[in-house]
């Protein structure tokens, strides 16, 4: 059974030991301690038998956006649903906080069109996501992930 808790400041080493080998292939953004640490309250984080095995985060950018961002699931663990059951309390937690659209950018638009999110074109995307994240990437300006976007 997958159980679902908020990350604490205790979490950040094996988080960030979780996403090594995707920050290194440049399938994820790298984020600092410190970054991670300033963002801490975003993030729910999946656990199998206490196994820290997934991650991800509610971004907020605005009133209306935010973005889960992050998305992060242990090879030996995919496929047991811990991905679709981050997005989903991400996607609860964006509702109760009254945003109106959940973004995503992704390799997999497949597994967000199963959970009802629609392709949108890269320039609809906040140009202030642009220069804070997208510039950081190693891909930068060449950039082939899909955006997506979710009406809460």
């Amino acid at each position: 059974m997958i159980e679902l808790k908020k990350a604490t400041l205790a979490d950040i080493p094996a988080m960030q030991k979780l996403v090594e080998k995707e920050v290194k292939e440049g399938i994820i953004l790298k984020r600092s301690d410190d970054e991670v640490a300033t963002n801490i309250r975003s993030y729910t984080l999946a656990f199998k038998e206490e196994e820290l095995i997934g991650y991800g985060a509610l971004h907020i950018h605005s009133a209306d956006l935010a973005e889960i961002r992050s998305l992060i699931v242990s090879e030996k663990a995919r496929g047991l649903g811990a991905g679709k059951a981050i997005v989903k309390e991400c996607l609860k937690e964006a509702k109760a906080l009254g945003v109106k659209e959940v973004l995503v950018l992704t390799y997999i638009a497949e597994f967000f069109e199963k959970m009802g999110f629609k392709q949108i074109e890269k320039e609809k995307i906040p140009e202030h996501k642009i220069w804070l994240d997208c510039v950081k990437c190693i891909h930068f300006p060449v950039c082939n992930e899909i955006s997506l976007i979710y009406k809460v």
